[in-house]
């Protein structure tokens, strides 16, 4: 069976303003499928933003799932995050999602693995999908050799991503919280 592959999301806080960014590429085996998928969401109320990759019915799934968490413990990320996870590790069904996600808001970078685990970058960069490494290394670099923003540095991060990796394009969202 061909798997699908898709994505790059990046998530970078820096001075006090977080931005998370993906591309619009989907890719089935050596095809792209689309070019202007939508991987990033305003969630409760604009106030928590998600950028999900993997398997597409997974990562509406495990969507689906966090914004029912976020209502339940009134919007908040890292004890959504954790109930989520909980639960991702004991049913069965979510063991099986092929998803990743990252959410952010005003004080919070989480990324929520796809084996139930919640992790907070220590130096506020995280990056999912098959890209993530490459707009890992590109947001490192900027922060420490830059005087862009959070934004910028996104987009700047996953444009380099997208020049080397091949499930990643240059069509870019980009959403903030400040």
């Amino acid at each position: 069976m061909t798997r699908i592959r898709s994505t790059t999301i990046l998530a970078v806080r820096h001075r006090n303003v977080t931005a998370i960014g993906g591309d619009g590429q989907v890719t089935l085996g050596q095809i792209v499928m689309k070019g202007d998928a939508h991987k990033i969401r305003r969630l409760h109320a604009g106030k928590v933003v998600v950028g999900f990759a993997g398997s597409s019915a997974d990562a509406f799934a495990l969507l689906e799932r966090f914004e029912a968490k976020l209502k339940d413990f009134q919007g908040s990320v890292p004890r959504a995050a954790t109930e989520l996870a909980k639960e991702w590790r004991l049913d069965r069904a979510l063991r099986r999602l092929e998803a990743m996600m990252i959410a952010i808001d005003r004080e919070n970078l989480l990324m929520v693995s796809g084996t139930g685990d919640v992790i907070q970058p220590t130096d506020g960069i995280a990056a999912i999908g098959s890209g993530g490494a490459y707009a890992t290394a590109a947001a490192r670099a900027l922060v420490a050799h830059s005087s862009l923003g959070a934004a910028e540095i996104v987009k700047a991060s996953l444009n380099i991503a997208g020049e080397l990796c091949i499930y990643t394009n240059q069509n870019i969202e980009v959403e903030v919280i400040e």
